[in-house]
């Protein structure tokens, strides 16, 4: 059974800077893409960043790019999210997500398997 475990939200000051973990078990993820989202207050969710496990190539939303790095760890099997310069708008509860196949998909209905998200809250 696959599981998705996310770890180190918190609140945070605008600027600052924050990592957020994906603990990935259940399975062998090298055929799959990782995918991060969030979702703030009243929004939909959107796509934040993704990698391809085996080749750990990625692929960012604009809103993010320069600001965050998506990254796995294979022999911890997590993935990463590390976020810089942090904004108000970037509060979300944040989630991963995992997909099999080589492709990148920015679409919640394109990935088979969710976390339960952890939350991150910046301050202006």
């Amino acid at each position: 059974q696959v599981q998705l475990v996310e770890s180190g939200g918190g609140l945070v000051q605008a600027g600052d800077s924050l990592r957020v973990s994906c603990a990935a078990s259940g399975r062998t993820f090298s055929a799959y893409v990782m995918g991060w989202f969030r979702q703030a207050p009243g929004k939909e969710r959107e796509f934040v960043a993704a990698i391809r496990w085996s080749s750990g190539s990625t692929y960012y939303a604009d809103s993010v790019k320069g600001r965050f790095t998506i990254s796995r760890d294979n022999a911890k099997n997590t993935v990463y999210l590390q976020m810089n310069s942090l904004k108000p708008e970037d509060t979300a509860v944040y989630s991963c997500a995992a997909r099999r196949g080589p492709f990148f998909h920015t679409t919640t209905r394109e990935y088979d398997y969710w976390g339960q998200g952890t939350q991150v809250t910046v301050s202006s």
